[in-house]
């Protein structure tokens, strides 16, 4: 296999005579009799039987599981899982909201106390038994069976929707190469008398976005037809997915070589031109000066916890099956400090030219306002041209509002101010498709800037659907659910193609809606339950004395004392205050949405509604359903052990 060794797994596990008919049978207190000695062929217990990757056995009867071709390719595919749209659009938001530099205290706290140690437990357990998420924690006990499978069902929901972003993305890469690009102006009206009115009651980027990117309905409600347009975009991000997966990691290992190295060469070229840009030096000042006063509010410690969790792509599965990949020997510890530490320092490079660039935008607009107001000023009280200026227009204000009050409050101007223009937050969609657009339209060489920045989003998001399509197949294929004689590329190309019919929902009129509905909803409280069993399964147990070992085993060292304190109360407890806190935020108020209503008195400003009850029924299925499986796989493992005893009763 080109660029791929397959190696035997030296030591598999077993997933049946290991569990015999008492409690072992459900929490067996180590995975092995006794430490395999090194480059040891045979397994120790009876039976043993590894799952494969590939549905092949070797000489000896082991199974082969692929392996990376070198380190460098684990890791890049792992910083690329993390590092995701999110740490562009996502982070900089909550530094913004959230009181500057001031944010990064809980966050980095979050990282170093939950974070870090969950990114450990994840490579190592995975590197050690060499298994997707479900045959890991099936081996660990079968009560534990439901929780892999809740990590594949949240990484398919999330894989569902999330390629929908990138079908986004590639619309707007496309006509990043038109002059002018098309949302800087407002389109013409039909008979070319003037400009379409619901974007001249907005802003061009804002119309580009709503209605002719999305074409959006008024309410979730309203689903409409299927835009075609997003249609090909949407099937033409999954056959680049696709194509990128079709010789699984070995083609995978390839493509992140540019999918994860890319986008940091594309921020630091923005970081570079950003830094030029007038206002630049506005926007870092906002970044960076903290407001110590937010950090009374329990939201923003919260954020900050579910933000660094999210972030690292925990709980997805993914981690897990790309560490299976690895040779045993291998110091996961140190991998688990590089993807976490590159991946919250990717947030902090991003935001740089990100904040940067908002300065620049807040310092047109400002600049843009003052200018409409000089000419209002000018024309009526027929002032001399150039006697009043950006420079000395507050003075000439002041002035005039002494002298003539009620002439100005007739004028009806423009409120200045650039801490207003500065404070105009954005996240998510918005951040990308309305105000870096807007900010890129007004830089030089527009479609330039417009081209690589919508390359790095792809780029970006194409590496975390590695992850998470990752997350569903190497289960699929460790567990043998399929015939061993239907090719992987065949059981990748169904999957693509399942996910994207599910996924055609979003490109209705309704998809954006629902689109923020499966990204605020699937991934949150799912991957917080997920997580929060992982590391009691691997602690609790499978026991913290045997993990130890095992971690031993791997890189020649045990855990320290702080591994050892957080897996062991501060992740947990840690978690579970984060679990609680986010669904009593959550059920304290009904949840709303914003539509863009042109007919509404406020608009642009998008209309707040509740969602409707049968919306709000599916809200809570898309938060229960993935997690539904870890109770039912523990129920039905101990009512079939319970008629296995009874059955013997009878016999006997």
């Amino acid at each position: 296999m080109s660029g791929m060794e397959v190696r035997s797994a030296e030591w598999p596990l077993n997933l049946g005579p290991l569990y015999q008919n008492n409690m072992d049978s459900f929490f067996p207190s180590r995975l092995y009799s006794e430490r395999p000695p090194p480059l040891q062929g045979a397994s120790l217990v009876p039976g043993l039987c590894s799952l494969p990757a590939n549905g092949k056995a070797n000489d000896s009867g082991m199974e082969d599981r692929p392996e990376w071709d070198n380190k460098a390719q684990y890791l890049l595919t792992c910083i690329g899982f993390a590092v995701g749209i999110g740490n562009v659009w996502r982070f900089p938001y909550l530094c913004q909201i959230y009181g500057g530099g001031a944010f990064l205290i809980p966050y980095l706290i979050a990282l170093v106390f939950e974070g870090l140690p969950l990114l450990y437990l994840e490579l190592a357990i995975g590197q050690r038994l060499r298994m997707g998420s479900i045959g890991v924690w099936n081996s660990i006990s079968p009560l534990l069976g439901g929780v892999g499978i809740a990590s594949m069902l949240v990484s398919l929901l999330v894989c569902i929707f999330y390629n929908t972003l990138l079908a986004w993305v590639l619309w707007y890469l496309f006509h990043s190469f038109q002059n002018p690009l098309p949302w800087s102006q407002c389109p013409p009206t039909d008979n070319l008398t003037g400009y379409n009115a619901e974007c001249v009651k907005s802003t061009p980027a804002n119309y580009f976005w709503y209605r002719e990117t999305l074409n959006i309905s008024t309410d979730i409600g309203t689903s409409g037809s299927l835009q075609w347009w997003l249609v090909v975009c949407l099937a033409s991000a999954w056959c680049v997915v696709y194509v990128c997966f079709i010789k699984g990691i070995d083609s995978i290992g390839k493509v992140v070589y540019v999918t994860a190295i890319f986008p940091y060469l594309v921020l630091t070229i923005f970081l570079v031109r950003a830094l030029t840009l007038p206002g630049a030096a506005t926007g870092l000042v906002y970044l960076f000066t903290p407001d110590w006063e937010v950090l009374k509010d329990p939201q923003v410690w919260l954020d900050a916890a579910t933000q660094i969790f999210f972030s690292l792509s925990v709980a997805f599965g993914g981690l897990i099956a790309f560490s299976s990949y690895n040779k045993e020997r291998n110091n996961c510890e140190l991998d688990a400090v590089l993807v976490g530490v590159i991946n919250s320092a990717t947030s902090l490079y991003g935001a740089i030219p990100i904040f940067a660039i908002l300065g620049f935008k807040a310092n047109s607009a400002y600049n843009s306002c003052v200018k409409e107001n000089i000419l209002a000023l000018t024309n009526h009280f027929e002032l001399p041209d150039q006697n009043v200026t950006a420079e000395n227009y507050d003075h000439w204000l002041e002035y005039l509002n002494t002298t003539a009050p009620s002439e100005v409050a007739s004028l009806h101007l423009r409120t200045c101010e650039l801490q207003t223009f500065l404070d105009q937050s954005a996240s998510g969609t918005g951040l990308a498709f309305i105000v870096f657009s807007e900010a890129v339209v007004e830089m030089p060489g527009a479609q330039i800037w417009a081209i690589l920045f919508f390359t790095m989003l792809f780029s970006l998001g194409l590496s975390s659907m590695f992850g998470n399509l990752e997350g569903v197949l190497t289960p699929i294929r460790d567990l043998q659910l399929l015939p061993a004689w239907i090719p992987n590329a065949l059981v990748t190309g169904v999957m693509c193609l399942m996910a994207f019919l599910m996924a055609l929902i979003f490109t209705m009129g309704s998809g954006n809606y629902w689109v923020e509905i499966f990204n605020s909803y699937v991934g949150s409280v799912p991957l917080l339950i997920v997580a929060f069993f992982e590391i009691i399964a691997v602690i609790y147990v499978y026991g913290m004395k045997n993990f130890s070992e095992d971690i031993y085993f791997m890189t020649g060292k045990k855990p320290n004392l702080f591994w050892k304190v957080c897996w062991k109360v501060i992740s947990p407890l840690m978690l579970l205050v984060v679990l609680i806190a986010y669904v009593v935020t959550r059920i304290q108020e009904r949840p709303t949405y914003g539509s863009w209503n042109p007919a509404y008195e406020q608009f642009p400003k998008t209309e707040v509604k509740p969602y409707p009850d049968w919306v709000f029924a599916i809200i809570i299925l898309l938060s229960a359903v993935p997690v539904v499986p870890i109770p039912l796989v523990a129920l039905y493992h101990l009512i079939s052990r319970g008629s296995k005893r009874s059955s013997a009763r009878t016999r006997l």
